[in-house]
């Protein structure tokens, strides 16, 4: 990789705006640079993976990462990109989604790591908590004027837009942001912000304020990447199910796997650039690859590959890999019983289900499981012809007419996949 980070994130199209001096900065020495994550939910979803990416990506070019966790500014809301005035979060629900978006960040930064440049994990409500807000306006509202605040995007859209217009407590946001960078920039030499286009506004109030409580020598920089957007016009990042998740939990590797997997060809052509590390040569290779024979689908197999082995694991991008064999190809009994239970609901997700007990299990026999017990066909005379013309199967493989269950067939010991034909699946769940 290069050592120059702005040039790593030029050729990958990740740089939107960025400050003059910036990259002279970088190129300069190690940097202390900072990227912050609202706590609005107790994960973080794909969305997130581009800032996460970029801490990386200074990390690997020497410089020093900062993760901030938003305690604060997450009880105030930012109204960057929004039409409406968010919820505010109790403490309770607040706490738990900053442990759990520490958690997330854990995975991708070795927050314990001894090296020179080891990133940090920071939570601004520990610097802003004893702030009274005589102190706060005295030291910070006087710095920063409501003509210059006014004149943000993110307060002239709201504003000028048909809503409800904009709380007092949204329009500090930018200045409580702006404190962070100070308050980062002062006790940890932090000279740069970086995040989304949306955020180009709040980062600027900071280097502002840095400058304006500093002095004019004060130096402080900005960059932000484009939003990421998909080419049919519909939102990046969300799938039938809603977000796709950073956690297993929330979104399976399976779904995750899927998701990119199906990327249009013209998004993996930008995608493999922006959420892999794969070096510039290799990418070329592979576009040029996937141009001459897009229906093998090279780059989506290759980004989804190196995706889910970033945020899960390349034991995870087995098991994503199994389930699409299973459901897709050509797969055994012993394939589906590797399953766990989330990658096995997931990949069968929608797939009519029939409940029976225990009791009834022991003595099923497969005329029942087709008809009698959970009525997928309509009677036991067409289960009959379908037994007769081969095409069932009892965990993907072939039974007759006189197969009879036992707890063997058990996936996870309580399920059953069945199947007529090629494309009609039921599971039976075993209670």
């Amino acid at each position: 990789m290069s050592s120059n980070l702005i040039a790593e994130l030029r050729w990958r199209g990740m740089i939107q705006d960025i400050m003059p001096g910036t990259e002279e900065q970088l190129l300069k020495e190690m940097t202390t640079l900072y990227v912050g994550f609202d706590p609005t939910a107790d994960s973080l979803h794909i969305g997130s993976l581009v800032p996460i990416i970029l801490l990386v990506h200074a990390k690997k070019c020497g410089h020093k990462s900062i993760a901030l966790v938003g305690g604060a500014t997450g009880m105030i809301g930012d109204p960057s990109g929004k039409s409406d005035e968010r919820n505010l979060l109790d403490e309770a629900t607040l706490e738990k989604n900053v442990n759990g978006i520490r958690n997330v960040l854990s995975r991708f930064l070795d927050f314990n790591s001894t090296e020179k440049n080891a990133p940090i994990l920071v939570n601004n409500y520990d610097w802003m908590k004893e702030f009274s807000f005589i102190d706060f306006a005295r030291e910070v509202g006087k710095r920063i004027t409501v003509n210059y605040m006014m004149a943000k995007d993110s307060v002239k859209k709201r504003i000028a837009g048909e809503g409800e217009g904009m709380s007092f407590t949204e329009f500090t946001y930018q200045l409580i942001q702006g404190y962070d960078f100070q308050h980062l920039y002062k006790n940890y030499n932090c000279l740069l912000q970086m995040g989304g286009s949306d955020q180009w506004g709040n980062i600027t109030t900071g280097t502002e304020l840095i400058r304006r409580m500093n002095g004019e020598g004060a130096k402080a920089y900005a960059m932000t990447c484009p939003l990421i957007t998909k080419a049919d016009g519909t939102k990046f990042g969300k799938s039938e199910g809603g977000n796709v998740w950073l956690d297993a939990d929330k979104t399976s590797v399976y779904d995750f796997y899927q998701f990119w997997l199906n990327t249009s060809d013209e998004d993996a052509e930008k995608y493999i650039k922006i959420f892999t590390f794969l070096d510039e040569k290799t990418i070329t290779d592979l576009i040029a690859k996937h141009r001459e024979e897009p229906h093998m689908r090279t780059l989506q197999k290759r980004l989804a590959e190196e995706v889910t082995i970033f945020v899960h694991s390349e034991d995870a991008l087995r098991q994503a890999i199994l389930a699409s064999q299973i459901l897709f190809g050509k797969s055994s009994a012993e394939d589906i019983k590797s399953l766990s239970d989330a990658d096995f609901l997931s990949i069968f997700n929608g797939v009519p289900q029939a409940q029976i007990s225990k009791a009834d299990f022991n003595e099923l026999t497969i005329i029942d499981a087709l008809s009698g017990k959970t009525g997928f066909l309509p009677s036991n005379g067409e289960a009959k012809r379908e037994l007769k013309a081969n095409a069932v199967t009892v965990n993907k493989e072939k039974v007759g007419e006189g197969f009879v269950f036992s707890a063997d067939n058990l996936i996870n010991g309580k399920y059953v996949l069945i199947g007529k034909g090629k494309k009609n699946n039921y599971i039976i769940e075993v209670r």
